[in-house]
């Protein structure tokens, strides 16, 4: 079997509803979400248009998108630097298993590095261990804080 060329490119606002469908599949199975598209388009957009607040990153195979992932930037007085958090990183199912997803993050990983970044943290579903054997594997790891959250509507 042939292996697939993908493309890693930076979403334009073109790609939205594809993204939107992608966030779909990911918000389904998150405790805390679920899918809304016009709120999904809302976000995506506020990224797209904003290069100062994130990028999205996607994995295309024969022009069609198969993965994505969310930079979106801050800076950590602690190290005195730019930082990133990682968000929305989904392949579709079909490409699950395939490296795929391994390839995205790595290029979402040097990527940021080039935005200069010097940390990335990202948030994943306490009951997902394949995800979070997914990121260990790509050397992150536990960190002692705990996300809170307060919802301000």
């Amino acid at each position: 079997m042939m292996q697939q060329t993908t493309e890693i490119d930076i979403a334009t606002e073109a790609d939205i509803p594809e993204l939107c469908s992608l966030l779909d599949s990911l918000f389904s199975q998150e405790a805390e979400f679920s899918p809304d598209h016009a709120a999904q388009t809302r976000g995506l957009g506020m990224i797209i248009k904003n290069p100062a607040v994130g990028h999205i990153l996607l994995a295309r195979h024969a022009g069609r998108i198969v993965a994505m992932v969310n930079l979106l930037y801050t800076v950590s007085t602690a190290l005195g630097e730019r930082v990133v958090l990682l968000e929305d990183m989904v392949v579709t199912a079909t490409e699950r298993g395939r490296g795929t997803g391994s390839q995205l993050l790595q290029a979402a990983i040097d990527f940021a590095r080039r935005q200069g970044c010097k940390r990335i943290t990202l948030l994943t579903d306490s009951d997902n261990t394949a995800a979070q054997h997914f990121y260990r594997k790509h050397g992150f790891t536990l960190s002692s804080m705990i996300p809170l959250r307060l919802s301000l509507e």
